[in-house]
């Protein structure tokens, strides 16, 4: 998620290198993709200035069927430490037309939030579950924050904040039920203070008492802002379960890896490329399955048909 220098990461592995023996087995196929990607909704309409969409989700009203996007927003350049708001829009598909709403949550000095990034929305039991990175000074110890909601309207700071606290910028949560407990997928580095980028994940019975911090997937690249572990999604499809994250060599780069293991992945096992920045995967009540992107510069929301082929 967090681009806060415009670097590009990269790393070349010795197994990049290697001849591969003829007698090996090939690797894997892709069988991820996307079709044409095309912008469902753009935050700078009504707006003196352009405004742009960062990290976002969608989530659709179990009563009224209405889709929700909550997604960071803030007038061009891009400012992330000054990202304060999350922005709000409602329609009656992912592909719109979509209605502009009231900023759905403002940073909260008083919470322990500098600024806010990367909302995502899960409901469970009647109430919706918004999980989001509270940026402090410290960036070895952000804050991972929870509000609810009934409505999908009016947001309640959780009482048990901070739910936890990690590094380097801890952020870019992504929740669902696996089994009997909850998996929290976050961004994260092997050390506070930076290291190998790591999709980090932590359990829970309850949504607000979490494990400690275990690993689901590590790149070899090191650093602290920015790398190639952000916005991670992690969806099933059959018997495979698949991870996206981004952004391995540039902004709109999102690579996707499966495994038979939803808290184990691995580059050994790539399963496909996608064109877009800050990726999530939404199913809409028709069986269409796309997944969406936004970032900054890219004036707001972005969906595409995302395309399954049978795993070998």
């Amino acid at each position: 998620m967090r681009r806060l220098l415009p670097v590009l990461l990269a790393t070349v592995s010795a197994a990049a290198l290697a001849v591969t023996p003829a007698s090996a087995a090939p690797p894997p196929q892709d069988n991820v993709s996307a079709g044409p990607f095309r912008n469902v909704y753009d935050p700078s309409v009504g707006e003196d200035e352009p405004w742009y969409y960062n990290d976002h989700t969608l989530v659709r009203d179990v009563v009224t069927g209405l889709w929700h996007v909550f997604a960071i927003t803030h007038a061009e350049p891009a400012n992330p430490l000054d990202e304060k708001n999350f922005g709000h829009a409602t329609a009656p598909s992912p592909h719109g037309p979509w209605t502009k709403q009231p900023f759905a949550l403002t940073a909260d000095p008083a919470a322990g939030e500098s600024h806010i990034w990367a909302p995502h929305v899960i409901h469970s039991d009647g109430v919706y579950y918004l999980f989001y990175a509270a940026g402090t000074p410290d960036h070895a110890r952000y804050r991972m924050h929870l509000a609810t909601s009934t409505d999908l309207v009016t947001w309640t700071r959780s009482p048990a904040n901070p739910l936890f606290v990690d590094g380097y910028d801890g952020r870019d949560p992504m929740v669902r039920r696996i089994g009997d407990q909850w998996v929290v997928y976050y961004t994260a580095t092997s050390e506070p203070l930076g290291g190998k980028h790591q999709v980090a994940y932590r359990t829970s019975r309850d949504l607000l008492r979490w494990s400690e911090k275990k690993v689901a997937f590590e790149h070899p690249t090191v650093g602290t802002y920015g790398g190639p572990t952000e916005s991670p999604f992690v969806v099933r499809q059959g018997d495979w379960w698949y991870l996206f994250v981004c952004c391995e060599d540039g902004y709109t780069d999102t690579r996707v890896y499966r495994s038979r293991d939803p808290l184990s992945f691995s580059m050994d096992a790539p399963a496909g490329r996608i064109d877009a920045h800050a990726s999530e995967v939404i199913t809409d009540h028709d069986g269409y399955v796309g997944i969406t992107g936004a970032g900054w510069g890219m004036r707001g929301l972005w969906l595409a048909p995302l395309k399954w082929t049978p795993a070998r």
